[in-house]
């Protein structure tokens, strides 16, 4: 059914190293605390990138200055060749391109499942019920929920909530997905059935950011895993290089506590 299509087909196959996503040194503070230093970093279209790293380096932050849910104080971000407008109308229409999946789920509690996943696209996207309606259900078949449609969330399991909340994100048809450490919150037997539907979407051509733990994930799903500490991204390599043979100590000494478990 063309219509769960996550794929752009307009303009003839995409070229794989067409840059979709460019940070170009950019720079945040939190106070006196400098959070991201100097970043730069392109994601090219249909590329799966996982950040990892130890707690405090700056991953969530990164992750939440594509979308501009959080403000730069200097450099430049720009998706899919235009820069991140700074407000208004024009934000709302780049965030419904850039989709996000949080560690809390952020479903409105008071609407069903399938309110939830029409939401957006008859608000921001404009499109009609009937169609937003046909698309959620697909969609949330597609991620594994499709009899949930009619329940609240509170209904839901922890993973049936977050598949729904990427249902919800794809819903919007976006040009890249951020996901913000998509399984931190869960219970470790729902972790997979997340992480199933990410490297489903992987397969397909989403481009992907992901800020995770996971290092599963990052080994099996990931084009390029990106390394950060202190703000600044360290080490960037093919997931094979990076956990065979790490370059930095930063990355050897953070591989080493984690792998050893």
């Amino acid at each position: 059914m063309s219509a769960v299509s996550v794929t752009e087909d307009a303009g003839g196959p995409a070229d794989p190293a067409e840059p979709l996503v460019v940070l170009d040194n950019v720079n945040k503070h939190f106070g006196a605390l400098h959070v991201l230093q100097d970043i730069d970093l392109t994601i090219a279209r249909g590329e799966v990138v996982v950040v990892i790293g130890p707690s405090g380096s700056g991953k969530s932050t990164l992750c939440r200055t594509i979308n501009r849910l959080e403000t730069i104080d200097s450099g430049s971000i720009s998706i899919d060749g235009k820069p991140l407008p700074a407000e208004g109308r024009e934000l709302a229409r780049l965030r419904a391109d850039v989709g996000m999946v949080f560690q809390s789920f952020n479903l409105f509690a008071h609407k069903t499942v399938l309110q939830n996943v029409t939401l957006g696209q008859t608000k921001v996207r404009r499109t009609p019920k009937a169609e937003a309606e046909e698309r959620a259900r697909a969609l949330l078949d597609r991620v594994g929920v499709g009899n949930q449609a009619d329940k609240y969330p509170a209904q839901l399991s922890g993973g049936q909530q977050q598949r729904v909340a990427i249902a919800r994100a794809l819903a919007m048809e976006p040009k890249v997905m951020l996901f913000d450490e998509p399984t931190s919150a869960l219970d470790p037997e729902m972790i997979n059935e997340v992480l199933e539907v990410m490297q489903q979407l992987a397969r397909d051509g989403m481009t992907m950011v992901v800020v995770t733990h996971e290092m599963g994930f990052a080994r099996s799903a990931a084009n390029r895993v990106v390394f950060m500490a202190d703000g600044r991204i360290v080490e960037e390599a093919t997931p094979d290089q990076f956990f065979s043979n790490p370059r930095s100590d930063r990355a050897k000494d953070f591989l080493s506590k984690i792998l050893a478990h």
